[in-house]
């Protein structure tokens, strides 16, 4: 549940689910990020991180779940959560990467976040990961207090190419043990 009471329900994608998603992923990503970035960058991310093929492939690989986000019957976000290989990095611990959270505008600042994070957070105590961790653009300041407020930590960097732009994640993380 959220504070403001309307259940945010999380389903398992399914190959039936591909398009939702592709949908959803091209949506959000664009929203939230066209604003700081060139319309050429953008176009070649959605192209090539976003596309149906590109996603119908990262659902085939079992280290690998996507969820989606729904109020009432209304899609309004997803959840990409990567273990073992299928994690942009690996470190020695046992981990669980959140690769990937968003969700539409209009349903951001009203807690869905929350439920969305603890579906990854409980995904990883129940494989008694060492900690979760993830990525987030450097200059994505609204989330990155989401994550600290959660009590996520910085514990470095890496390069994100966006398009043509490469751009610097902080990696953050919180331990689950």
């Amino acid at each position: 549940m959220n504070k403001g009471n309307i259940p945010v329900k999380l389903k398992l994608c399914t190959v039936a689910d591909l398009d939702k998603l592709v949908q959803i992923s091209r949506t959000t990503y664009y929203e939230t990020f066209i604003a700081s970035n060139s319309e050429e960058d953008m176009d070649i991310y959605l192209e090539t991180c976003l596309s149906k093929t590109v996603l119908e492939k990262e659902m085939a690989n079992r280290e690998s779940k996507f969820y989606l986000a729904y109020v009432d019957d209304t899609l309004i976000g997803y959840l990409k959560i990567n273990t073992g290989a299928a994690q942009t990095e690996i470190f020695e611990q046992h981990t669980i990467e959140l690769e990937r959270i968003y969700l539409i505008r209009d349903f951001q600042g009203k807690h869905y976040a929350d439920v969305m994070l603890q579906k990854a957070i409980d995904q990883g105590k129940e494989m008694k990961a060492d900690f979760i961790w993830l990525g987030v653009w450097e200059n994505n300041f609204r989330a990155i207090r989401f994550y600290e407020k959660k009590g996520f930590v910085k514990f470095g960097e890496h390069d994100f190419v966006m398009g043509n732009d490469v751009q610097t994640d902080q990696l953050m993380k919180k331990d689950l043990k």
